[in-house]
């Protein structure tokens, strides 16, 4: 049975597959950068193909609180990127893993979700056979997950979206190398998935 979503619903519920994805995604890209023992996670099934799902609650809750605090972000189309960044002992950015979203919230035929399912599914296929993303870093790299929103979102009385405040991340001075993984292009969402590295004319201070 095919199951399209309701025009009058389908941003929420867009949103709502997106987010769901994220933390997912977040997770297996934890995983597959080994800063953490392999024990640290199980495998679960999801969109019909094996991923990994943290087992330590402050791992789990952490991800899961953080990419759903972005959804009523995601819904009001303020959200362009999601990114794990990864810090030397010196709280320097050595890796950013980026997800770029682009929901078109205007758009206005039928989704089928099944189609939605089924492209974002390929991102789970490629990850584990991506030379740059299964490059482990070092496991005393700390990292964190943050987002960049289009324009300042207005105060909300959600309190999942309480989590999200400014940041104070060093950034890097020059624009970085940029290593594609995975994209797709297809309405109403569009995601893209890419490493930035800092570049080789970066200050190492």
């Amino acid at each position: 049975m095919l199951h399209f979503l309701p025009l009058c619903k389908f941003a929420g519920a867009v949103a709502s597959l997106l987010v769901e994805f994220l933390e997912v995604a977040i997770t297996s890209v934890i995983f597959l950068k080994g800063i953490y023992p392999k024990e640290a996670f199980e495998r679960r099934r999801y969109m019909n193909i094996v991923v990994h799902k943290a087992r330590h609650p402050q791992l789990r809750d952490y991800i899961s609180s953080a990419v759903n605090g972005l959804l009523p972000f995601i819904q009001k189309g303020l959200v362009e990127r999601v990114a794990v960044i990864f810090f030397n002992n010196d709280d320097v950015p050595i890796e950013r893993c980026v997800f770029k979203l682009n929901v078109n919230l205007s758009y206005n035929s039928k989704v089928e979700e099944a189609d939605l399912e089924f492209s974002l599914r390929s991102f789970f296929i490629k990850l584990p056979f991506s030379e740059p993303l299964t490059k482990v870093l070092p496991r005393n790299c700390r990292w964190e997950i943050t987002a960049y929103f289009r324009s300042l979102p207005e105060s909300s009385s959600s309190k999942d979206a309480e989590i999200w405040i400014p940041t104070d991340t060093k950034q890097w001075q020059q624009p970085p190398l940029i290593i594609p993984i995975k994209s797709m292009s297809s309405e109403p969402l569009g995601l893209q998935l890419y490493l930035e590295h800092p570049s080789l004319s970066e200050p190492k201070n």
